[in-house]
């Protein structure tokens, strides 16, 4: 049973991210801190240029609601919005936030990246604590 689980969810594929959260139900340890987390991508530095003041931070506080909204009714899951490259800002946020357990989604993969969606590949190749992938 783990402690602390992290479960990204991607709010922009329309995917449902209950599977994901019940599979960190039954993991969790009693008193385990559950977090739902949606990675903004960053916006290129040559396009912020023309963004209004604040714009991004207005974005990552919607999708912040938006997610929340996502997770009404699931009990004892934290909702947090950051900014990255998926696969890069999950793995850093587990090594940052001491998470002992990713429960992460994969697509229906294509040819190129047979197995496993590439974020859920990624996540599997250097997360620095354990992963459940779920389809």
């Amino acid at each position: 049973m783990y402690k602390n689980i992290l479960v990204p969810i991607a709010l922009d594929h329309g995917r449902d991210s209950n599977q994901s959260l019940k599979i960190a139900k039954v993991l969790a340890d009693e008193g385990a801190k559950i977090t739902a987390l949606h990675v903004m991508e960053e916006v290129p530095s040559y396009v912020a240029q023309y963004l209004p003041v604040g714009q991004i931070e207005d974005n990552a506080q919607q999708l912040e609601e938006r997610l929340k909204g996502e997770l009404d009714g699931i009990e004892g899951v934290t909702a947090k919005v950051v900014s990255g490259h998926a696969g890069h800002a999950i793995v850093e946020y587990a090594t940052h936030h001491d998470v002992d357990c990713i429960v992460v989604a994969s697509h229906r993969p294509g040819l190129t990246d047979f197995f496993l969606g590439s974020t859920a590949a990624r996540v599997v190749r250097h997360a620095p604590c354990c992963v459940h992938v779920s389809r």
